[in-house]
């Protein structure tokens, strides 16, 4: 397994099986190190919840690959009016792809697509965490969230190999809910996201990696404990 983080919140995975990708939120993505063309043909997209930097760069994906869009129902409702494969899901569910399980898990946070030329904004459903069970592996992407305290018991009924959590604040968790967060969830690698890639959530992510460390936390993008093996892409823009 490769997993491949390229800033903001979007990460791909490369397996035996699929290549699959989280939040392609990449034209636009001022921290993204690769555009869209770089991208291998994928498998599936996997979507936390319906904002713009997070939808992305989706329809354009799905349409170039016949990937498959993997969702909460109203936004897999929303991909699958524009001709695109989805699969719904809602929290708490879990389902098993060819590629491994994937479960939905709560987060505090809003759920729209906003179409700016009509100047509406969409229901995207409730916003979610992601729970993935590939090739033995335990990912946690927690999409966009507030610290929540359902984020010990993900952290009891899972042996988590990696964690995304977000530090930039203002919109989700900043450095000092997400240092609660990892402690419980107890995952073996930390990698922070959502921060630096807009004014309002710029965080010290060197600052972050520190404190992880001094408590025998671990951070990518140092040689991953997990066995998955470390891109050229670094796992967190450290020197942003």
């Amino acid at each position: 397994m490769e997993i491949v983080y390229n800033g903001h919140s979007v990460v791909l995975i490369k397996t035996a099986k699929a290549n699959l990708v989280i939040d392609p939120f990449i034209t636009g993505n001022g921290l993204a190190k690769w555009s869209v063309d770089d991208l291998p043909k994928i498998d599936a997209i996997l979507l936390t919840h319906g904002h713009n930097d997070h939808v992305g760069d989706t329809e354009t994906i799905a349409k170039r690959d016949n990937a498959l869009v993997i969702g909460i129902a109203e936004l897999a409702t929303y991909f699958g009016w524009k001709g695109i494969r989805t699969h719904g899901m809602s929290i708490g569910g879990g389902y098993d792809f060819d590629f491994g399980r994937v479960k939905m898990t709560q987060a505090f946070h809003g759920s729209s697509y906003s179409e700016d030329e009509n100047k509406r904004i969409v229901y995207a459903g409730m916003p979610a965490g992601l729970l993935l069970y590939i090739e033995g592996k335990t990912i946690y992407h927690a999409g966009d969230t507030a610290l929540f305290s359902d984020m010990k018991l993900i952290g009891e009924q899972n042996d988590i190999d990696i964690a995304f959590l977000p530090i930039g604040d203002n919109f989700t968790m900043g450095p000092d809910d997400a240092f609660l967060a990892a402690e419980w969830l107890k995952a073996k690698t930390v990698i922070p996201i959502h921060y630096n890639t807009f004014p309002f959530i710029r965080q010290d992510a060197r600052a972050f990696a520190a404190r992880l460390n001094g408590k025998g936390k671990y951070l990518a993008p140092a040689a991953s404990r997990s066995n998955c093996k470390a891109a050229k892409q670094r796992a967190a823009n450290l020197s942003d």
